[in-house]
């Protein structure tokens, strides 16, 4: 029963993941429109080639494409590296309860955990809303100031060195240090422990996730890398290492972007 209940969260992530993943690119291939020439307009990442003036205010249903967007795109990224979480809280329900029903347990933990990105990727696009409101973003969701492109990422390396990040990044790579009752079999107590590992792997992810907003919202290759390297922080052996690797690394380009900038 345990390697059935593995093989059917694993289809169930992958499926999911796959989903969003194919989502973004074709979201992806229709904002870059084959090179055409953007300048003084903005794509809304519907998937159907829907531009508008770039002086135009938001209006309710480009705010729900941009929050569908980040959402799926949190979706994404955040799979691959909660799947060891999700298949360990299975184990332990299936341990606990053999003769329950711990896979309903677990559906319910993975929608707290991921209630808490789709709590960040309405976040994430107010804040998208405020970059575009002081022309900081061009058509490709890229911050058009070098400046705030350096001093973005300077404060995500930076972070990276911090105690906070220490702290989630651990409560993400072992994820049952902090429940104190371990598995929980009814509904409203699986969703508050995903909800709290959903915060902590906030706490971990956040910085990286502003860095979208350097490179382009849309831009897959810096996607696909950012979701790597989370998942190597998480699952790795060396994985906080890595994540100071990676902070030395974004401090040093920050500090060259926001040179250039000021030159």
């Amino acid at each position: 029963m345990l390697r059935r209940d593995r093989i059917i969260i694993i289809l169930a992530l992958g499926l999911l993941s796959g989903l969003a993943w194919s989502y973004l690119l074709w979201l992806s291939a229709d904002m870059s429109m084959g090179g055409m020439d953007m300048t003084g307009f903005r794509m809304i990442p519907s998937g159907m080639g829907l531009m508008i003036p770039a002086d135009t205010p938001w209006r309710a249903t480009e705010f729900a494409f941009v929050f569908a967007m980040w959402t799926v795109m949190m979706v994404g990224m955040m799979t691959p590296s909660a799947a060891p979480m999700i298949l360990m809280y299975a184990r332990v329900g299936r341990q606990t309860q053999a003769h329950g029903r711990p896979l309903a347990a677990t559906g319910w933990f993975a929608t707290g955990y991921f209630l808490v990105w789709i709590a960040f990727a309405m976040l994430a696009t107010l804040v998208q809303w405020a970059f575009e409101r002081t022309v900081l973003l061009d058509f490709t969701m890229a911050t058009t100031s070098t400046v705030v492109g350096g001093l973005l990422s300077v404060a995500a390396g930076s972070y990276q060195w911090t105690r906070l990040k220490d702290v989630c990044l651990t409560q993400c790579q072992k994820p049952f240090a902090f429940r104190q009752g371990g598995f929980r079999g009814d509904a409203t107590g699986s969703l508050m422990l995903g909800i709290r590992h959903g915060a902590y792997c906030v706490g971990c992810c956040w910085a990286l996730m502003a860095l979208l907003l350097v490179s382009g919202v849309m831009n897959v290759r810096w996607i696909v890398l950012l979701a790597l390297l989370i998942l190597l922080e998480k699952v790795a052996l060396f994985g906080r290492q890595i994540a100071l690797l990676a902070g030395m690394v974004l401090i040093v380009g920050g500090v060259w972007l926001f040179s250039m900038g000021m030159s």
